[in-house]
């Protein structure tokens, strides 16, 4: 077998173009089989062929699952939670289309845990000293920014977690929009700790 010579997919059977192989731990999966795989899968490279196979038949009764969603309530920013309440369940997505884009369907009852985190990003302030060149104050000064998450544990045979973005841009810690983005994040922790209870 060349170096060039294409190889074929142990999934769906098609050949696999040049720059299009996506390894398996026992084969070879194209882009294609790829791209119907749950965006929150982790190590693919680890997945046997089987488990690959098993997660694209989850994928497609997935689809039945999302069309019989009736949502109820979304919240969130950047990555929306839409809850069918009366169901218990929910999909996460940041699409506007996100019916068209096949979201994991989630029961609440399969949320294990639930936690919100805030990541902070320092940047240091600079002045320009006497001969234009940009220097640090003294005392150093910073900019401080942040992004804030929710990460879901999840038992599932196909992934186990969830980390989604709450807001969309880095957020200044001393402006207004910190304090929408936090209270974001809280309602969507609520939501998630309140069903744990029921």
């Amino acid at each position: 077998m060349g170096l060039f010579d294409k190889k074929k997919c142990d999934i769906c059977g098609g050949k696999i173009g040049l720059l299009g192989n996506r390894k398996l731990d026992d084969g070879n999966m194209c882009a294609d089989c790829a791209k119907k795989l749950s965006p929150f899968t982790t190590d693919r490279r680890k997945t046997s062929i089987n488990e690959i196979k098993a997660h694209l038949e989850y994928r497609e009764a997935n689809k039945a699952e999302l069309a019989a969603l009736n949502v109820t309530k979304s919240v969130g920013d950047c990555y929306m939670v839409h809850i069918d309440e009366e169901a218990g369940k929910f999909v996460v997505s940041s699409s506007n289309k996100w019916q068209q884009e096949n979201p994991d369907v989630i029961s609440f009852s399969q949320v294990t845990k639930c936690v919100g985190t805030k990541d902070e990003h320092r940047t240091e302030l600079m002045q320009k000293d006497k001969d234009g060149k940009l220097v640090s104050y003294r005392p150093r000064q910073y900019k401080y920014e942040y992004d804030f998450y929710v990460t879901l544990s999840i038992d599932s045979p196909f992934f186990d977690e969830i980390r989604f973005k709450v807001n969309m841009y880095m957020v200044d810690g001393e402006s207004k929009e910190y304090g929408r983005i936090d209270a974001i994040q809280d309602e969507v922790l609520d939501v998630f700790f309140k069903a744990q209870v029921r």
